[in-house]
């Protein structure tokens, strides 16, 4: 079956932006979109507070995160050794991989007083001297935020939000992690795959997934406007999870587009991730780790697969073979379809790049020092009409209903993450529509979605099954994704 418009060969270049700009342009303009249909601006998803077919688990699975608790409550390690191990694993292998951008100079001291406050039997809950990263686009307080560019640095006198939760929580925050510029691409280019140096780890979040590859901390905090979380979670090999849009607050993340940003973690396994999104967005999530999941509706949508690489097409369908043996059945979506894939890539484009754009514009950096990559996606989409923006908000807001009313029959939908596995460096620009179609579309309407590694190709790349729900309803993500690991 072959697409209904050629969108790959329209939009896959990065350069020239204004190409990619130009033909997204062409394609939200050819949309039937009814003469009434209000836009989705101010975008929050509603649905149901928790999945309608799951109980909460008796004993809820427990991941990395979890037994490194056991592990520091039973006093057979401390808090200062786990950190002093992700730092050993940092100095000597981060110079082949550019995970990070920065160290915390007061890891070590945070780390000792947490171990003071297990001593006085004071533990603040699972968190508890675990060692994370954070993207560098999300402040941490006494650190520098530079967004991985030579044109922006802050140095903020608070955390983001979800960082102070974590924080608080009992997270010692290692360092920040590298980022493509402004969090304006899916890959980064300066950083590289722990499975092969010669490829992108994807991106925007490629040196948080790199960090959690690579033991170099037991979670990451990235973000995902357009899939800059599950991107690189799939080609690294580790679980990506965007929650709801609105579930974890962006504040004191800097800005990509405001209706699109998601903040969510990057971590070893989805009980892991669950326990993270427990203190980022609020309890209810770790509760389904270990749920039966015997009655959950899974589909799968046919154009899911379509123009994947066959390596990535076989391990996911023995993935999809593996989800149903533990749900009974996996059933065959006739949406999301290639034109909803299509419609999704060219109009969150165009927002995404428009809302970017206004943004930059009242930031008054000195331009001269941005890529020249990121330059030219801003003044290509500065000739965006305020018409155009709006048409692609308006099929937004179709494409977000019809989504909607096809999970009346599913209670999840898998699909592979991205149609390949990681890409040679010098090659990725030109695999946009490669690794980040499947994975926009729930990132542009805002419903939760996760990856999950589900094996890995003959030359030992990892491939990436993506799991995605209503709004609202991540304890069905949290469930099978973690059925899934245990069945692995």
């Amino acid at each position: 079956m072959r697409p209904l418009i050629d969108l790959p060969r329209a939009v896959q270049a990065v350069n020239p932006p204004a190409t990619a700009v130009d033909r997204a342009l062409s394609l939200v303009r050819s949309r039937q979109i009814r003469a009434g249909q209000a836009p989705a601006i101010d975008f929050y998803p509603t649905g149901r507070s928790s999945p309608a077919r799951l109980q909460p688990a008796r004993e809820p699975a427990q991941g990395w995160i979890g037994r490194a608790g056991d592990l520091l409550r039973s006093g057979k390690i401390s808090c200062v050794e786990l950190l002093e191990d992700c730092l050993k694993r940092i100095e000597v292998s981060d110079s082949n991989y550019r995970a990070f951008v920065c160290l915390n100079e007061r890891a070590r001291s945070q780390a000792l007083a947490l171990d003071n406050e297990l001593a006085q039997e004071q533990p603040r809950g699972p968190l508890h001297g675990i060692p994370i990263s954070i993207k560098d686009i999300v402040d941490v307080a006494g650190m520098p935020t530079r967004a991985g560019s030579d044109a922006y640095l802050t140095r903020p006198l608070a955390h983001a939000e979800a960082v102070r939760m974590l924080v608080d929580a009992g997270c010692v925050v290692i360092g920040k992690t590298s980022a493509h510029e402004f969090a304006l691409g899916m890959i980064t280019p300066q950083s590289r795959n722990p499975h092969d140096p010669r490829r992108s780890p994807g991106g925007s979040s490629g040196g948080s997934a790199i960090a959690v590859a690579q033991k170099m901390g037991l979670g990451s905090v990235g973000s995902d406007t357009r899939g800059s979380i599950r991107i690189p979670a799939s080609l690294t090999g580790v679980v990506g999870f965007k929650p709801t849009f609105g579930r974890v607050s962006v504040e004191g993340v800097l800005p990509l587009s405001w209706s699109m940003d998601h903040v969510g973690p990057l971590t070893r396994s989805v009980a892991d991730a669950s326990v993270m999104l427990d203190t980022m967005a609020g309890p209810g999530f770790c509760e389904f780790s270990g749920s039966d999941v015997s009655q959950l509706r899974v589909g799968a949508p046919e154009a899911g697969c379509e123009g994947a690489d066959p390596e990535v097409e076989s391990r996911f369908a023995e993935a999809v073979a593996t989800v149903a043996r533990l749900t009974g059945r996996v059933g065959e979506a006739k949406r999301p379809s290639v034109l909803d894939f299509s419609n999704a890539f060219a109009a969150s484009l165009i927002v995404s790049r428009c809302e970017a754009a206004a943004y930059h514009r009242r930031l008054g950096l000195d331009r001269s020092k941005y890529w020249k990559q990121t330059l030219e996606q801003l003044e290509a989409a500065d000739g965006i009409s305020a018409v155009d923006y709006l048409d692609a908000q308006r099929l937004r807001a179709v494409l977000g209903a019809a989504m909607l009313q096809a999970f009346e029959d599913f209670d999840v939908l898998v699909m592979p993450t991205t149609l390949t596995t990681a890409p040679i460096i010098e090659e990725a620009a030109g695999l946009t529509w490669e690794v980040s179609r499947n994975v926009i579309p729930w990132s542009f309407i805002g419903f939760p979605a996760v990856s999950v590694p589900c094996g890995k190709t003959a030359s030992g790349l990892p491939v990436g099954i993506q799991l995605v729900a209503p709004p609202l309803e991540e304890g069905s993500l949290v469930a099978l994704g973690a059925a899934f690991e245990a069945a692995l």
